[in-house]
């Protein structure tokens, strides 16, 4: 009782200064007011518990309605309380929204400014029929030009970017952006990736795709996933670090072939989820490195894979879809795996003690929507309401695939998630729905425990992402429809299986 009650003052204190921080600026709504509704289904919880203790649990229906209830109310407040400011109101927060792509500003030594005598020049990049300029801000790393957009934002922006190239050549990088009072606005930040590019030899210039590099991290790491894959098919291992050790689980073909369907599993959901990302970037022309596996001698045997893409995205579209090839690349492979490790996995009678979300040895089926659903396609009748798994390593590495997709898709900051609503809302709803997010997840490991760490890793994890060149102009209802499945995917992986749907499926 006294960790539940610690937990919560830690968690109102993190809420307080979340909002504090993302939200203050931005809205006259008071901050304790949506702090008390962010924290109303922590503190219903907790008198429930105060009342009733710990062995009678709360009904589903209170904490889930509580949810749905505070955070449509969070949204009301927040907007009816918005802050709508004039040009000259909000050059902070201008600046605040102006974040720069991956192409950084450099000086005056490489890069001209714009001169007096160019600035006709500049305003003649703007036709009245297409963005009216009114106003041109000098920066020390930019040149803001902000007006009325007249046309559709994808017209607009192509034609004054083919203007400026043909007035300034590749001396500055275009970006449109929209600002906190919802007009957009252009932004020329110097360009010293080509700069760079020109004052350095060919032959010097960074290489981004290193197979040699990519290839060795393959290769350690199938061997670390192994080495815990034999451990997960349940072979006892000697101290690697003892003298011998290793080189005597190594020279055992037999032992490492144990551990080999868990680690060829694992790698390949993680490598195809990094492809997916590597290859769509690819065909938008964006530089990016090859995937890069990131091994460990312990725990997974891997803390994943990933790509650094070098250049800036050109708009939301390509925004979207290459956030949203990784986890659904990841999940296609993953689907077939995890079904075939369920149905050769073992049925165990279900000891709550024991069974855990996390625990491949006495799973529950019934903490995952997807994973239950998955579990008696898999097993049939053999499955029933007294059932726990015990995984085959194989399932081990789907079901960790499945949480893979689920973390990535928690629509936060850089996650996938977070660039998926980014593409879809725009930043500014974006950073709203991130700020829920990471709220909801607190409450939610208050009755969830396993999702605590998720929780505070997400709490740490910056909300804004960086934007697209173009980050105006909107998806199309295509992408918006696959955006939306992929969020009802993630929540059909976190959500318990609800009682109703347990007892039609008798499991």
């Amino acid at each position: 009782m006294g960790f539940w009650f610690l937990f919560l003052l830690l968690l109102g204190l993190a809420t307080y200064l979340m909002v504090q921080q993302s939200v203050a600026n931005i809205t006259r709504t008071p901050v304790w007011l949506l702090w008390l509704v962010l924290m109303t289904p922590a503190l219903l919880l907790s008198g429930w518990t105060l009342r009733y203790g710990t062995k009678i649990p709360p009904p589903p229906a209170l904490f889930i309605s509580s949810l749905f209830v505070c955070t449509l109310l969070y949204w009301i407040l927040f907007q009816w309380g918005r802050r709508v400011p004039t040009d000259t109101q909000t050059e902070a927060q201008a600046k605040a929204s102006e974040s720069q792509p991956t192409i950084q500003p450099t000086t005056e030594a490489t890069v001209r400014h714009i001169e007096p005598t160019e600035e006709t020049q500049l305003r003649n990049c703007f036709p009245w029929s297409v963005y009216y300029v009114q106003n041109i801000e000098y920066r020390p790393q930019a040149v803001i030009c902000r007006g009325q957009l007249r046309t559709q934002a994808s017209n607009a922006y192509q034609q004054i970017k083919t203007n400026i190239e043909a007035q300034f050549g590749d001396r500055f990088v275009l970006i449109f952006q929209e600002g906190f009072n919802g007009k957009p606005f252009f932004v020329l930040v110097p360009n010293a990736q080509a700069a760079k590019e020109k004052n350095t030899p060919r032959h010097n210039q960074e290489r981004l795709t290193r197979p040699g590099l990519a290839l060795l991290l393959v290769l350690v790491t199938l061997m670390t996933t192994t080495l815990v894959g034999v451990g997960i098919a349940g072979v006892s291992l000697p101290p690697l670090w003892k003298t011998g050790s290793l080189f005597k689980v190594l020279s055992n073909p037999d032992v490492l072939f144990k551990g080999l369907p868990y680690a060829l599993g694992l790698m390949t959901i993680l490598g195809i989820h990094e492809l997916g990302h590597y290859l769509t970037a690819k065909s938008y022309k964006i530089r990016s490195t090859l995937p890069y596996f990131i091994p460990i001698p312990f725990f997974l045997g891997t803390f994943g894979a990933f790509i650094q893409m070098r250049s800036p995205i050109p708009n939301r579209k390509a925004l979207f879809d290459i956030s949203i090839a990784g986890p659904i690349a990841g999940f296609v492979v993953t689907l077939p795996l995890l079904i075939w490790g369920l149905a050769h996995s073992d049925v165990v009678p279900l000891i709550e003690e024991k069974a855990r979300f996390l625990n491949p040895d006495a799973v529950n089926p019934k903490y995952s929507i997807l994973l239950a659903l998955l579990s008696k396609l898999a097993l049939g009748s053999q499955l029933t309401a007294k059932s726990a798994l015990d995984l085959h390593p194989v399932a081990v590495a789907g079901f960790l695939g499945l949480i893979v997709t689920a973390l990535n898709l928690m629509p936060v900051g850089q996650l996938d998630g977070g660039h998926i609503v980014h593409a879809m809302f725009g930043q500014r709803t974006a950073i709203a729905i991130g700020q829920v997010t990471r709220v909801l997840l607190l409450l939610f490991s208050l009755v969830r425990e396993e999702f605590l760490m998720w929780a505070i890793l997400l709490l740490f994890m910056p909300l804004i992402d960086e934007p697209a060149l173009n980050d105006v102009t909107e998806l199309d209802n295509k992408r918006d429809v696959w955006g939306l499945l992929a969020m009802a995917l993630l929540i059909v992986i976190i959500l318990p299986l609800p009682q109703a749907i347990a007892n039609f499926l008798q499991i």
